[in-house]
């Protein structure tokens, strides 16, 4: 292979979904613009190249011969240059990038807005709503994979960036997968139409072993080394309420009416996984949310191997149970769906590529940024033992340090491990975050 060019340093779901009413005829235009002028070719780029970023540009391309990958870049070379070759191997007609357009480093985001009219960003999830900003500023598309942020900065820019893709009519679509399911579309319109008569309680659980975990090379320096196991870092990932828990909250957003916690508190910490593979990340979390409304939502996450593991949300009502995960519901309605299923990763393409497609942009600020703000009180309230109210973390700036425009590769790092290779942890009831 040639050599590559490196680049250094570095809701209603369906609402949400369609056209702006409002948008402004200039953005409009815009909208129709802002993909090869001239032509039907949608340019698509990969900022990450990790294997849900690159299982959505392989979904972007199954919506139309029409969609091209041009451009990708990821922090290290060796993995970019892996999905390099597979993409040219496996979509020899779309994939369109060149080795100037595949690139590697924290400043290749650029070269890959530059190539594109459309940005797919799931990557180090610090980054998610920077690479958001900077797509958007330049005039283009973007799909976030969720978390969308990892704290109440990260959640304020990217609701400055929403609104900025409104008033140019560009589309900004969310990686809350479940709200793409046809199934849970159904499902939320029987709990919604009273099914189960009014919520009073919800268990939601993301239970699990310990998620992917990456060795030391010893080639790399201790920064580098945290960014090829970036999951396992509470300044790169948030921790496992932000990272997994938030597609049960999302969820329950989605069935509370896109509602918001009055507050919450939390219980976590680290029993079992110990070892500098697990950074500084809790391996368990609780977290209890009290709704206006009085409903209250006990959700739950965990990496740790040996225990018991649930992927569920219980929603328990007055009239009866939804078992969410088995799209059921049992009580004085007896329901099952039975219906068609669908690739709900698949059906965000479809979505964005459809709304660049037609010149109506979609824009889901009203659900994803409200879901990730509760997400991120959540892991606060952990770490902090302390209650944690939602105009409290409205109001917060706090970012984990480093800020995302000042991080680069050789860099202090910003945690080290101990003598016995285990990384330092918040410690509740002591740390302070807000």
């Amino acid at each position: 292979m040639a050599n590559t060019k490196r680049i250094h340093s570095r809701r209603d779901f369906l609402k949400s979904s369609s056209a702006a009413a409002g948008a402004i005829a200039a953005g409009v235009s815009l909208a129709r613009s802002a993909h090869a002028a001239g032509s039907d070719t949608i340019k698509v780029g990969m900022i990450g190249c990790g294997g849900r970023c690159s299982g959505a540009a392989g979904q972007a391309m199954g919506v139309g011969p029409e969609v091209k990958l041009a451009a990708m870049t990821d922090v290290f070379e060796d993995r970019m240059k892996a999905k390099q070759k597979y993409f040219k191997t496996n979509f020899p007609q779309q994939f369109t990038a060149t080795d100037e357009t595949c690139v590697f480093g924290l400043d290749g985001y650029k070269t890959v807005i530059e190539a594109c009219d459309a940005l797919l960003i799931a990557c180090a999830s610090k980054y998610h709503s920077y690479y958001a900003q900077k797509a958007i500023e330049a005039g283009k598309h973007v799909f976030i994979e969720k978390p969308h942020a990892i704290d109440p900065a990260g959640c304020r820019r990217l609701r400055r960036v929403c609104r900025m893709a409104r008033e140019k009519g560009l589309s900004i679509v969310s990686g809350h997968e479940s709200r793409y399911s046809h199934p849970y579309q159904e499902q939320v319109k029987q709990i919604l139409d009273g099914a189960i008569g009014d919520i009073v309680a919800v268990q939601s659980m993301f239970l699990r072993a310990p998620y992917r975990v990456v060795s030391r090379d010893p080639k790399l320096s201790e920064t580098e080394y945290q960014f090829s196991n970036w999951y396992h870092f509470r300044w790169l990932s948030g921790d496992d309420v932000t990272q997994s828990l938030i597609h049960n909250l999302d969820r329950m957003r989605w069935v509370l009416k896109e509602d918001n916690p009055k507050w919450c508190f939390g219980l976590g910490g680290r029993s079992s996984s110990f070892g500098e593979v697990f950074g500084d990340m809790f391996d368990h979390d609780t977290v209890v949310y009290e709704f206006p409304s009085g409903v209250r939502l006990y959700a739950m996450c965990q990496t740790r191997s040996g225990c018991y593991g649930n992927w569920d949300d219980i929603i328990m009502g007055t009239k009866g149970t939804c078992h969410w995960t088995a799209l059921k519901i049992e009580g004085e309605t007896n329901w099952r769906y039975k219906g068609p299923r669908n690739n709900p990763h698949a059906e965000e393409q479809k979505i964005l590529i459809g709304a660049i497609r037609d010149g109506k942009p979609v824009n889901h600020e009203n659900t994803m940024i409200d879901s990730t703000y509760m997400a991120v009180m959540g892991q606060i309230a952990v770490y902090t033992g302390k209650p944690v109210t939602w105009k409290q973390v409205m109001e917060a700036d706090f970012e984990f340090e480093p800020k995302v425009e000042q991080a680069t590769l050789d860099m202090e790092p910003p945690t080290r491990p101990d003598k016995t290779g285990n990384y330092p942890l918040p410690k509740p009831g002591l740390t302070t975050l807000l």
